[in-house]
């Protein structure tokens, strides 16, 4: 059993070097982005894990101090347990909730007539690509009674003074995910525009043959088991994007947000690497954020793999 088990080795080193030779011009139009995407992506991943089992601050050649910085970051460390709460509520909100959002206005416009739903899409799509997005959102949440939140409120008598909405903590979180719900219409929904328009429109014709009688079960049985590809790319970027939040935190409430408030692992990772440069407690910051960011999207292509089945 050895012997045969050897003699298949030489088998599919030549199967897999005929496969090689036969695609070899895929493989060179490749080459240069799989060179960049290692350069710049699978090495520094494997440097910032090494670096995070060492003191380096910049000044000083990085100095192996073993598990203290993660012992540091998990025992220790009160604001990064604040950020990796506020992280997770704000995955679980935004996340599934902007997944859900881009499905359903993608499904809605494609219904539309091509110019209109290339306008739509671009109204959709633009907050994402903004540049001054913030603003707008700085003065509608305006702590003073010029803000347009404020305005509305004390105009119908909800309130009688105004809110502090980007400094008052028990309002900064549900600001944040207003903002990012609404920044997060990006590449998911293009993604999910894209796939409703491959899917194979003979498919819904066989459906009505075989008993399909709705819309509903059009979408569960066609429509979504052929976009499996664009639901998984689209969950991908929800969860990284959900799992990154820091720019609409710094922007909206300041870095760092009053209490902490709005302190996520990312605005956490940028302290200690930008301001503070420590930058193996970084790294060791941005290792458990991989994990995580590894583990929930692991969870989420096996459920979608499922779907449809």
């Amino acid at each position: 059993m050895q012997a045969n088990a050897m003699s298949k080795i030489p088998n599919k080193r030549k199967m897999l070097a005929k496969e090689i030779k036969r695609h070899k011009h895929l493989y060179i139009l490749m080459a240069p982005y799989a060179l960049l995407f290692f350069t710049f992506t699978i090495i520094p991943v494997f440097m910032s894990l090494g670096i995070s089992f060492t003191y380096f601050n910049l000044l000083e050649a990085p100095r192996f101090i073993g598990l203290e910085n993660y012992i540091k970051l998990l025992l220790n460390d009160d604001e990064f347990i604040i950020a990796i709460k506020n992280t997770l509520i704000l995955a679980v909100v935004t996340g599934p909730v902007s997944y859900l959002m881009a499905f359903v206005f993608a499904w809605l416009i494609n219904e539309l007539k091509p110019k209109m739903r290339a306008f739509m899409t671009l109204i959709f799509y633009a907050p994402s690509i903004s540049g001054n997005a913030y603003l707008m959102w700085l003065i509608i949440f305006s702590g003073d009674i010029h803000g347009y939140a404020n305005a509305f409120l004390v105009k119908y008598g909800f309130i009688d003074n105004p809110i502090l909405w980007l400094k008052d903590p028990d309002y900064i979180m549900p600001v944040i995910i207003i903002v990012q719900l609404w920044l997060s219409l990006g590449v998911s929904f293009l993604s999910f525009i894209a796939g409703l328009q491959s899917v194979d429109k003979t498919l819904y014709e066989a459906g009505a043959i075989d008993g399909i009688r709705n819309r509903w079960q059009e979408l569960w049985f066609i429509t979504l088991p052929s976009m499996k590809p664009q639901l998984l790319f689209g969950a991908v970027m929800q969860i990284t994007t959900s799992l990154a939040i820091a720019e609409v935190s710094m922007q909206l409430v300041g870095f760092p947000s009053v209490q902490y408030a709005g302190h996520t692992i990312v605005t956490h990772l940028i302290d200690y690497g930008s301001t503070r440069f420590d930058l193996g407690y970084a790294s060791a910051i941005a290792t458990i954020l991989f994990l995580i960011m590894m583990s929930a999207n692991l969870f989420v292509r096996s459920f979608l793999r499922r779907l449809g089945d």
